[in-house]
């Protein structure tokens, strides 16, 4: 009696060249030839606005961890209330 759940290799794998050729074709059929580039404009400005976005987080995020560990070590212990 044979599994029937495929291997996990096989559901992850990326497209061969068959695959990308189809892929090639629908976009073609869909967008057409004078508006391919357009859309690969806009999905490329996206990514670079989510790139800047999530580096802006991260040095914020960074800014204030070094902000906070600073006023750990200029703060006294005995000005601490109790």
């Amino acid at each position: 009696m044979t599994n029937a759940i495929y291997p996990i290799n096989f559901l992850i794998s990326m497209p061969g060249g068959s695959e990308w050729i189809l892929i090639a074709v629908v976009l073609l059929l869909l967008f057409g030839g004078k508006k391919i580039p357009e859309l690969m404009r806009s999905i490329g400005k996206g990514m670079r606005e989510f790139k800047d976005a999530r580096e802006s987080v991260s040095t914020e995020f960074e800014k204030g961890m070094n902000t906070a560990s600073q006023q750990e070590v200029t703060t006294p212990k005995s000005a601490l209330p109790l």
